[in-house]
């Protein structure tokens, strides 16, 4: 059981009802940590105006997840764990291999692995990452918008794990368990 109150769509905030909305026109469904999030509209406005722009990003929609994995394994978060997995499973279609590759934060894609690896970096460092780090990614081919791009993929996630850890928000996806805690 969460934490912190997860409400039913009807229960939400009226503001935030039509973002709930558009969420479940996109997913088919509206996650726990959507509910959870849309306690406070502004939150949930914020949350998804950014991961909406991320979604038009030059990194793709294959890098985002598989940064996601390796944030969420990172931060010991199953809630964002179960969730990416499912996300990279059946929406970007990533191998099982690959999500392990990911969660252990490498990628058997070698230009995806300069990108995982500098957002682990980038978490471990708490963005304080050394020039070697950003000279590696670099020579992997990112340019410094997309340099950009995986900062901010690092710290939507740890946004997220973070409310799911904070709340204890209950998994509505098939679980899965971070490797250690």
């Amino acid at each position: 059981m969460s934490r912190l109150h997860v409400p039913s769509i009807e229960s939400s905030p009226a503001a935030s009802l039509p973002l709930l909305d558009a969420v479940k026109k996109q997913l088919g469904v509206v996650p726990n940590l959507m509910k959870l999030v849309g306690n406070s509209p502004a939150a949930l406005e914020g949350y998804l105006s950014l991961n909406g722009a991320l979604g038009k990003a030059s990194l793709g929609a294959k890098t985002g997840e598989r940064i996601a994995l390796a944030i969420a394994e990172f931060n010991g978060c199953d809630y964002c764990l179960s969730a990416h997995t499912y996300l990279a499973t059946h929406v970007v279609k990533l191998d099982a291999a690959e999500i392990t590759s990911n969660r252990k934060g490498f990628s058997g894609d070698a230009k995806a692995d300069a990108a995982v690896r500098f957002a682990v970096s980038v978490a471990q460092a708490r963005g304080h990452v050394s020039n070697d780090a950003i000279n590696a990614v670099k020579a992997a081919g990112f340019k410094d918008a997309e340099i950009v791009e995986i900062v901010l993929h690092v710290a939507l996630n740890t946004l997220t794990n973070y409310v799911n850890s904070v709340a204890q928000t209950e998994i509505d996806f098939p679980v899965v368990n971070a490797f250690a805690k």
